[in-house]
């Protein structure tokens, strides 16, 4: 399965759950600062992952991952994935 196609599935699992996605951004915060990077985090209760268009494919599928097996165990449990999307999905030691 293309990687492409693998983050597409984990960004739908990713709606489903009820994330917040956003992708963009390849601006600094500021002289001193690094680029932004793809992360997950709450914003007012909200649970927001963000997929920096700087990160590579594989990042932002890993970020996604992470998302979803720390938020959305109950839903992973509960759907039938493709073998390569579930190798994502994983417990590795988040």
């Amino acid at each position: 399965m293309e990687e492409a196609h693998i983050l597409e599935t984990l960004l739908d699992l990713a709606g489903e759950a009820g994330m917040k996605v956003r992708t963009g951004g390849r601006a600094k915060l500021g002289e001193d600062l690094p680029p932004v990077a793809s992360g997950v985090c709450r914003v007012r209760g909200e649970l927001w992952v963000v997929l920096a268009a700087s990160d590579a494919v594989p990042v932002q599928i890993e970020t996604l991952a992470v998302a979803l097996r720390q938020h959305a165990g109950e839903l992973l449990e509960s759907r039938h994935l493709p073998p390569a999307v579930r190798a994502h999905l994983e417990p590795q030691g988040d």
